[in-house]
């Protein structure tokens, strides 16, 4: 089958096209026939390393342990192993593959039990394969949030895949939503949910008289120390980086002891329940695709050139 891979860290041009072994599902797994992937941040954090310390801890200090990235995917299931019971070979599914990566191919082999649900009946596999991750990292930190009182929150970067499903889950839950973006974006973040659109390009968002409950960094280009000012009290930051010297990390432990504005790291982790919650959203009519830009397998390369521009809007995909 063939896939795009890399064997050694570097930029976008170590992907490769290869033909590699096509795989066999285990008892408890599915075979998935995939049509239609991602190339997102966590990819191309992955393949230069980002985060060197922790990427090259995870996938091998001097060379790369899982050569064939990608999370996301929607496809149609082509065999399932002899003990699935809840899946059978011609039905379409999307989910994900946090752990061991592996969808930038045409076949990858899942857990019956793994985060995979049926697809949506009303997206195409372009636009199921562009739902998951966004909405896994956003769920993290809006599942973190109290709705049960009226909850004013701001989303920096409101036009990636991340802040997109922010603000389309927050507007779900009933948040008033302000959000920041480029000028571009601005209308399709107010048809998402937004009630008012801040333009970065024009101002800075840190220095405005409003104050919020949640201050959400979807991009991770600000800080708590930056934000603070923005926050009601008892009002948290979150941000989907690390931040400077990792101290997102140790902020919300240090936060938290003052009973005041806090800083919080949830950790995301994908699920089958929530897959198949992302589907019940989609079917209802609460949650689109956000796609930026669609590219062949064969030109992931270029892919992973356009997502470190920064400047995308929503997902870029990858046919396959």
């Amino acid at each position: 089958m063939k896939a795009a891979a890399y064997k050694k860290y570097g930029p976008p041009e170590v992907i490769q096209i290869l033909d590699i072994p096509k795989p066999m599902p285990q008892d408890d797994e599915v075979l998935v026939r995939i049509f239609a992937s991602t190339m997102n941040r966590t990819d191309c954090g992955f393949r230069k390393p980002e985060y060197p310390v922790i990427i090259r801890a995870i996938n091998g200090l001097l060379k790369p342990r899982i050569t064939v990235l990608g999370s996301e995917f929607s496809g149609v299931i082509e065999e399932v192993g002899k003990k699935v019971t809840t899946f059978k070979a011609g039905d379409k599914v999307f989910g994900m593959s946090t752990k061991r990566f592996g969808t930038h191919a045409e076949y990858i082999c899942l857990p019956e039990k793994s985060a995979i649900a049926p697809k949506p009946g009303n997206m195409s596999h372009e636009e199921a394969a562009a739902v998951c991750d966004g909405l896994m990292l956003a769920s993290a930190y809006i599942n973190e949030i109290d709705f049960s009182r009226p909850v004013k929150i701001l989303i920096n970067g409101a036009s990636g895949s991340i802040g997109s499903a922010a603000v389309q889950l927050a507007r779900y839950y009933g948040a008033s939503i302000t959000a920041v973006c480029n000028t571009d974006s601005m209308e399709l973040i107010k048809n998402l949910g937004a009630e008012k659109v801040l333009d970065y390009t024009k101002e800075d968002f840190t220095r405005i008289s409003e104050t919020y409950d949640i201050v959400f960094d979807a991009v991770g280009k600000s800080s708590f120390f930056k934000c603070r000012r923005l926050l009601n009290n008892h009002g948290i930051y979150f941000s989907t980086e690390l931040g400077f010297l990792g101290q997102n990390i140790v902020l919300p432990i240090i936060t938290k002891l003052f009973h005041g504005k806090r800083a919080g790291f949830p950790l995301p982790q994908a699920a089958k329940k929530d897959i198949e919650f992302y589907k019940l959203l989609i079917e209802n009519g609460e949650y689109r695709a956000v796609i930026d830009r669609v590219f062949s397998l064969e030109q992931a390369a270029e892919a992973a050139r356009y997502v470190e521009t920064g400047t995308k809007t929503g997902n870029v995909v990858l046919k396959i």
